[in-house]
């Protein structure tokens, strides 16, 4: 396991130390724990960003243009928020 020295800012330390007693971890747990997540997230971007680089929209289009033209069931209804258009409620559907 590797050490690292960081600079934090008093309030942020302050912040840190009351969260990992709330929590009920370390200090460095915590810390942990919060790079891990950032981590995820970015390299979960570069992944999906890869694969969208991958994609190709005359397939997709294709696959699309298969399936039958119906309205939703019931239960799949998107109702737009107040003050869309009932146009494009219908485009929606």
């Amino acid at each position: 396991m590797a050490t690292l020295s960081i600079r934090l800012p008093d309030s942020l330390h302050r912040h840190l130390k009351d969260l990992a007693r709330k929590e009920k971890v370390s200090i460095n747990q915590l810390v942990s724990t919060a790079v891990a997540e950032k981590m995820s997230a970015l390299m979960t971007q570069d992944y999906l960003e890869a694969l969208a680089r991958q994609g190709d929209r005359a397939a997709f289009d294709r696959v699309l243009a298969d399936v039958p033209a119906a309205p939703p069931d019931p239960w799949d209804r998107w109702d737009a928020p107040e003050g869309v258009s009932d146009s494009r409620k219908a485009e929606s559907r």
